[in-house]
């Protein structure tokens, strides 16, 4: 499966925002954005005014970026939000939110989507009791997302198991950082869902 593998802070730079890539290192001095507040490439400073599609694209770009996914997944996940009842814009961002990497991520087991994605694509994770590394895995309310029980002695999860006693989680999720597992309550709602992406825009987009 392609997957982008350059500098993650360029994503950032060049959305002008941060997007919380590569975890704590987002909320240091060391953050790219913070460091350097313009666009990467040669041009980067220069001011440009966005056209209405330059404006519909970015905000495309960022949502992809936010989840970490290639065009052509963002495209059929666009292709079921249409199929869906309710609103577009919404289906989509809720799909997103409901990938298992991001779960993993929103229950506070793992410091970045990316670093989520890995751990579910070894194969640390369990839905319902059956091991799970597709990172696409679309959780249902009700659903039980714990670490496997071999995994939970590693250094690493006790680390996570530490940091994700700190962390908030959304209302539609429930973690329990002691035994390293979380519950899935509901559907996350727009409300719930704290990207900083106009997602109307994004329907516009692919309107055309």
């Amino acid at each position: 499966m392609a997957r982008y593998k350059e500098s993650t802070c360029r994503l950032c730079r060049r959305e002008g925002m941060k997007l919380f890539l590569k975890g704590d290192r987002c909320y240091s001095d060391k953050c790219a954005v913070a460091r350097r507040s313009y666009a990467p490439g040669q041009h980067g400073q220069a001011r440009k005014k966005l056209s209405e599609y330059g404006l519909q694209l970015r905000e495309k770009q960022k949502a992809r970026r936010i989840y970490g996914i290639m065009e052509r997944q963002f495209s059929n996940y666009f292709e079921k939000a249409e199929r869906m009842k309710g609103v577009t814009g919404e289906n989509l961002l809720i799909l997103l939110e409901r990938r298992l990497d991001n779960v993993v991520y929103r229950l506070g087991f793992a410091d970045s989507r990316a670093q989520a994605r890995m751990l579910v694509r070894h194969g640390h994770f369990t839905v319902n009791g059956h091991k799970v590394n597709i990172p696409s895995y679309l959780v249902r309310p009700g659903d039980v997302i714990a670490v496997r029980e071999k995994s939970k002695e590693s250094p690493l999860f006790k680390e996570i198991a530490a940091a994700a006693a700190h962390r908030t989680v959304p209302a539609w999720l429930k973690s329990d950082p002691a035994a390293l597992e979380g519950h899935v309550f509901a559907l996350p709602t727009r409300e719930q869902i704290d990207v900083p992406v106009q997602e109307h825009l994004i329907v516009e987009l692919y309107s055309r």
